[in-house]
């Protein structure tokens, strides 16, 4: 395995590492920083070969050549936050009423100051062309890897994405699917909906990102801290904000920032993170292959 730099400037808890970057503590001071373009990604997808599909809908802050980004459940945003956020210094939307709007900001604002590349700690990975649905399969393989895990280990999935939890069966592991909206999986496993209530049954935790934005992080951060769990993070909300938890709670970080997998065709990049500032393997290479 290949060291990387380690993540400078790593945090206990979302609110000290919001109050850090408004201090300045993190880099330039926000009040002279303004976000030029404010924007929200609406999209709606249905996979060949799915019997279901699913929405989402991420609100993005543009600072300078940085972008951060916080998912939010279809509808929840109201279009008055846009307007709010365009011009903006970055100061006032980390200190913003709304939650996402303040994770969005941050996560502009630690782009900024500290970019995915080896220097701040990121390996990258990069997803090959091809349909949403392959690129949504190599990207669950990427993460999948950052799990050091036997067969017959439970992890605890949350933010339900079926390309992970057929990832995950691939290894050998099984799954608890968690879901806010629950329902049932692609392959009508039952969604829990309290992930807190399922994390003591589990061995380790895969969570989206998008529980910065709902609040729900904290929580299963301090759950994996107290039981020495793995905790994975998988960041399109936040990419520049969770790799700053490692040590905290937080084992590994696969970081996606804006453009998404699924709004290209083309070839991307991840950046993974890990507490241990190597790489999840020899050799790494995403193939063409399963989506949300």
């Amino acid at each position: 395995m290949t060291a990387v730099a380690p993540v400078a400037d790593t945090a206990a808890t979302f609110e000290e590492l919001l109050e850090r970057a408004l201090t300045g503590e993190l880099g330039p001071d926000p009040q002279t920083l303004r976000v030029a373009v404010a924007f929200v990604t609406r999209q709606a997808v249905r996979h060949d070969g799915r019997g279901t599909g699913y929405r989402n809908e991420v609100l993005s802050l543009r600072l300078a050549g940085a972008v951060g980004s916080c998912a939010v459940e279809p509808g929840a945003l109201p279009d008055a936050a846009i307007d709010d956020c365009a011009g903006a210094d970055a100061a006032r939307l980390l200190a913003h009423p709304l939650l996402p709007v303040r994770v969005a900001a941050l996560d502009a604002y630690l782009m900024h100051v500290g970019p995915h590349t080896t220097e701040n700690g990121a390996r990258p990975f990069p997803l090959p062309a091809g349909t949403s649905l392959e690129k949504s399969r190599a990207r669950a393989r990427a993460v999948v890897e950052l799990l050091d895990l036997p067969a017959g280990a439970t992890v605890l999935v949350v933010g339900v994405v079926n390309s992970l939890l057929e990832a995950l069966r691939s290894r050998g592991l099984r799954s608890v699917p968690c879901d806010l909206k629950g329902g049932v999986t692609e392959w009508g496993e039952e969604v829990v909906t309290d992930a807190l209530g399922a994390a003591d049954r589990c061995d380790a935790l895969l969570v989206s990102g998008m529980t910065l934005g709902n609040g729900s992080f904290e929580p299963l951060r301090r759950h994996a801290l107290s039981y020495g769990k793995q905790l994975v993070m998988f960041a399109q909300t936040g990419s520049a904000v969770l790799p700053r938890f490692l040590g905290h709670g937080v084992s590994a970080v696969c970081a996606e920032p804006y453009p998404f997998f699924w709004l290209d065709a083309g070839p991307g990049t991840l950046h993974r993170y890990r507490l241990d500032g190597t790489d999840a393997g020899p050799g790494s290479r995403p193939e063409a292959g399963d989506g949300r």
